[in-house]
């Protein structure tokens, strides 16, 4: 039996996204991908040995779809469902049975049935032996949906042995699952439910360890830990950070705000590789905090937990949402100067989207406000809804104009400064110094940008130069703000 197992593009080939690293992989002379789904390396390691697996990746790879398989099964996101109901139809005209699922499908099962012979719902641990029993035996049923979460110390280490892994930046792992909050613009306590489960230390360090087995420019490659709340479980968290500390290995990950109490915790994290953490602020109004129940950060000053986070040598990755029903024209340049004032180097901003399976969701649609239901635009950067103080256009261009204040060559040369005054990446200097020959190669390549630069490029570059050869500075850093400014100046209205 032959099994593809298939992630699908996000957007055109084309578009910028600023989650996909195209610029940095562009300016390295590469042609990497940011990261990958768990779930295909998930689906391959609960594949029994007798069945023949094909990983394909349309980010970093284009579809065969007259290759020969027997099943197809896809991994579905609102974003790309769009394109995942395509590829269904393809391999479907072709008589191929394929199988959705993710948590769009498991949000919308009924719409994702009418492309698929077959659909999971929920997590696929407790129901992949039986579905590919079923195949095997031409009794496939419609739906799999299992009755309870899996055991995450019961689930085999995700295989990854069949992923491109060159392709990529970094590596994706996973130590927890289960989100006990209720955030209304949020579907992964619906998904993975409310109650933290995690895998054993000793599964952990191991899926950790079985990523380090490639290299890319002579050093071990970063991972991203892809738990909702890596310090959900504190007394896990500890003793995990622990066991990370000989590995030597750079990482970054998601916690809520609270993160910033623990000295101890954040020491941990530190000393055991971390160089920032993405935390969902989602709004600096506490009247939209109360709205979408975000709780959790109505107990704490944003820029003192910035302060504290920053003073372990740890970056704040901040995500901020724009167009609550709170928000009003004034709300852009707030959101911008806060960014700003507080040093915040690397922040996402979203445009509110109400994806499925959300509170959010449900109230926007009961009050009629959804635009339309093109899953494809539901990318984040593109106004689905009908916002309460402002038109849809007033939201699109508030949101541009956030990201090219927060993202213009000023802001990231004054931010840059300030951190490399500060000595700010000392540790990760020490750990990982840069070869003098890279950072030869870095100002070489900068050079190369001036014959089609704009002025507000060339003065930058011309500012960075120096910059370049001090024992401080982190070359990767600058290429990934530089990303970053060239997908905000990118953006459009519509």
């Amino acid at each position: 039996m032959k099994l593809t197992l298939i992630t699908p593009r996000q957007g055109t080939g084309n578009e910028k996204n600023i989650y996909d690293y195209r610029y940095v992989a562009r300016f390295i002379f590469s042609r990497a991908y940011s990261g990958y789904l768990l779930a295909i390396p998930t689906l391959a390691a609960l594949t029994p040995p007798d069945v023949e697996i094909k990983v394909v990746d349309e980010n970093i790879e284009p579809i065969d779809f007259d290759a020969p398989t027997d099943l197809v099964g896809i991994s579905v996101r609102t974003m790309f469902a769009k394109r995942a109901y395509e590829i269904a139809s393809k391999f479907s005209e072709r008589g191929v049975k394929v199988v959705l699922g993710g948590i769009h499908t498991s949000m919308l099962p009924e719409e994702a049935s009418q492309y698929a012979d077959s659909i999971v719902v929920g997590e696929a641990e407790n129901v992949w032996h039986e579905l590919l029993d079923d195949f095997k035996n031409g009794r496939l049923k419609k739906v799999y949906k299992s009755a309870s979460h899996p055991v995450l110390t019961e689930c085999p280490m995700p295989d990854r042995s069949l992923l491109k892994n060159d392709k990529y930046l970094l590596h994706i792992v996973q130590t927890t699952k289960g989100c006990p909050f209720f955030c209304d613009f949020c579907s992964v306590h619906a998904f993975d439910g409310t109650k933290i489960r995690h895998r054993s230390l000793e599964q952990a360090i191991a899926d950790i360890k079985a990523t380090q087995h490639d290299r890319i420019r002579e050093r071990k490659k970063a991972i991203f830990f892809a738990d909702d709340n890596i310090v959900a479980d504190r007394k896990y968290a500890k003793a995990f950070l622990k066991e990370l500390m000989p590995l030597k290995i750079g990482w970054s990950c998601q916690a809520s705000l609270n993160v910033a109490r623990d000295d101890e915790v954040l020491q941990l994290m530190a000393e055991s590789g971390c160089g920032g953490i993405l935390i969902g602020f989602e709004s600096i109004a506490e009247d939209n905090l109360k709205q979408m129940n975000k709780k959790i950060n109505l107990t704490q000053d944003f820029s003192t937990a910035i302060q504290k986070i920053h003073s372990h040598g740890i970056l704040v990755q901040g995500s901020f949402i724009v167009g609550h029903d709170n928000d009003t024209k004034e709300t852009f340049q707030k959101l911008a100067d806060f960014i700003n004032n507080n040093n915040v180097l690397f922040a996402l901003i979203s445009i509110l989207t109400p994806f499925p399976g959300t509170g959010l969701f449900k109230r926007l649609e009961g009050e009629g406000r959804l635009l339309h239901k093109d899953w494809e635009r539901y990318d984040s950067k593109t106004v689905v809804f009908r916002p309460k103080n402002m038109t849809p256009l007033e939201l699109k261009r508030g949101f541009m104009h956030v990201y090219r204040e927060v993202y213009s060559f000023k802001s990231i040369y004054r931010k840059l400064k300030y951190f490399w005054e500060k000595d700010f990446w000392n540790e990760q200097n020490r750990r990982y110094p840069i070869k003098f020959k890279y950072r030869i190669l870095f100002s070489a390549r900068l050079l190369t940008y001036l014959p089609t630069a704009d002025i507000e490029r060339i003065k930058f570059i011309f500012k960075i130069l120096p910059w370049v050869f001090d024992k401080r500075v982190r070359l990767t850093t600058i290429i990934t703000l530089m990303a970053y400014n060239d997908y905000a100046y990118g953006l459009r209205e519509e």
